[in-house]
């Protein structure tokens, strides 16, 4: 991707490499005998002195995936190395993670020319579009590859992951799944939404934004087609706010992977209005509308308090039965001298 945006970038004097040059085939070259094994590595690539300097923290599963995922052709060199098994295994992987490109095999990194140059084969648009994760989240499955075991599918859901409950399961192995990729609602972070990236053993997870349903409808899109598309993401209570992940994996449990993150979501008690959760889960919609109408008074702050501390209390109290207690006392209107009376 760095490479293709220089195509596109003008300076000051407003040159741009593409008015002297064109950018024809992007071409990754894969080293088939050790693709897995480097798949598989939490290595940086400044730990194998490839790194463009000190602050360059990419590991090297991150680079591989980039480079496959945005690629027109792949070079699968050393395939006269592996049986012939592995490498229709190896090659199925390339195809799930970037379903476009051109798979040439190689040994000892001898092709036809005409399969890398002259090809006409780059789009920067097509290419941003490629991968398979996003072809996946589109609804485009890639069946072919289910005979060598390799499957994908997408986890929806219309409730917010629970963060501790969240936090526990992405610190777990997820068994089969080499690639996943999507964005994620968190029940503390109502308004924001993350955006989740693994590839191998490696991980990332970072702000990708608000969600729809917490920005003002004033600021939204003026055109109608991404005014369209918000509302047809749009259901009630939450608007647009949801789980999408795709994972794609070899010999992976979709079923047991579900469970899993369904029991992440919040569970009904916890999605009650009168709950701690359920107050939460309403300030990003009231933000929004700006209306005062529709903003906590302070009987439900009041009431936000109580039951956030009611929750902390259960949790992590020594006393719970005493302490909470004491804080119904104190709800109910009584004086710090009168709650400290108060006891189970």
């Amino acid at each position: 991707m760095p490479v293709a945006e220089t195509f596109t970038f003008r300076d000051d004097d407003g040159t741009s490499l593409s008015d002297i040059s064109r950018l024809d085939t992007m071409v990754t070259v894969v080293d088939g005998f050790n693709f897995l094994h480097d798949y598989c590595s939490q290595d940086y690539i400044g730990d194998r002195g490839e790194s463009l300097g000190e602050d360059d923290q990419r590991t090297v599963v991150n680079l591989l995936v980039e480079q496959v995922e945005f690629c027109d052709v792949i070079v699968l060199n050393k395939t006269d190395l592996l049986p012939p098994e592995d490498v229709a295994r190896l090659e199925a992987i390339l195809h799930t993670l970037n379903p476009r490109a051109d798979i040439v095999h190689a040994r000892f990194g001898q092709i036809p020319l005409e399969r890398i140059l002259n090809t006409g084969r780059f789009d920067f648009e097509q290419a941003a579009e490629a991968p398979g994760w996003l072809q996946e989240l589109r609804g485009e499955h890639i069946p072919e590859t289910e005979e060598y075991g390799i499957s994908s599918f997408v986890y929806h859901a219309r409730r917010p992951f629970h963060p501790a409950r969240f936090y526990t399961w992405i610190n777990q192995e997820w068994p089969g799944v080499i690639r996943s990729k999507g964005y994620f609602w968190l029940a503390s972070r109502p308004g924001l939404v993350g955006s989740w990236s693994q590839a191998g053993p490696v991980t990332r997870h970072e702000l990708g934004g608000l969600w729809w349903v917490a920005v003002p409808e004033a600021e939204w899109p003026h055109d109608e087609e991404n005014r369209r598309i918000i509302l047809e993401r749009w259901v009630e209570p939450y608007g647009d706010a949801q789980q999408e992940l795709v994972m794609i994996g070899i010999e992976m449990d979709e079923a047991a992977l579900r469970q899993a993150f369904d029991a992440c979501l919040l569970n009904d008690a916890e999605l009650a209005a009168e709950d701690l959760w359920g107050l939460i889960l309403s300030a990003p919609r009231n933000r929004a509308l700006h209306d005062a109408a529709n903003l906590p008074n302070r009987a439900e702050v009041q009431r936000f308090v109580t039951n956030g501390l009611r929750v902390f209390l259960k949790a992590y109290s020594t006393d719970p039965a005493s302490d909470l207690a004491q804080l119904n006392a104190l709800a109910n209107g009584a004086s710090p001298t009168e709650a400290m009376r108060e006891t189970p």
